[in-house]
């Protein structure tokens, strides 16, 4: 497929994009062993699909060339108190088909996202990534991303009625 940068469009996804977003989810070493690779997805992304075009301060966002979706991110608004009462944008769930990897897209992607933060009048964008990801590292920091803060999780039980021990 030739890559013509001006015919990508990124756009907020759709219902029918659900089952390529949790593919692309799966499409490397670390998504393989906590997503779902069923054709189908399971209804547990139904739900969180639906949470998340029931908020305005959600986007669940696609990059689209040729009517194919080769990419995808979750964009979050957090308006907040600190930083002078700033918004921040947080993106989660980057990702760009591997067949399209190395081809300028993911650049791309974060061009429109820096205007999405500019739109939304958004003073400090940030992410995570996986140490283990570490090109995905490397890609952000070449885009201005510092790693500034040191991030902690703590996961619940997926049916979120238990708490881990």
């Amino acid at each position: 497929m030739k890559y013509e940068l001006d015919s990508l469009i990124f756009r907020c996804a759709e219902h029918r994009d659900l089952p390529v977003i949790v593919k692309l989810l799966s499409d490397d070493e670390l998504g393989k062993n906590r997503e779902s690779s069923s054709e189908i997805p399971e209804p547990c992304y139904e739900k969180a699909f639906q949470k998340i075009r029931a908020d305005s301060n959600n986007s669940l966002m696609v990059v689209e060339l040729y009517d194919h979706i080769i990419g995808t991110c979750h964009l979050t608004l957090l308006p907040s108190l600190t930083h002078r009462g700033s918004t921040r944008l947080h993106i989660e769930a980057v990702r760009i088909a591997e067949a399209d990897r190395e081809k300028g897209i993911g650049k791309w992607m974060f061009e429109q996202i820096f205007e999405f933060a500019k739109k939304h009048e958004a003073s400090i964008i940030e992410l995570t990534t996986d140490k283990q990801r570490t090109r995905a590292r490397k890609f952000y920091e070449q885009l201005g991303f510092e790693a500034t803060h040191e991030g902690m999780k703590k996961k619940f039980n997926r049916c979120f009625d238990t708490f881990p021990r």
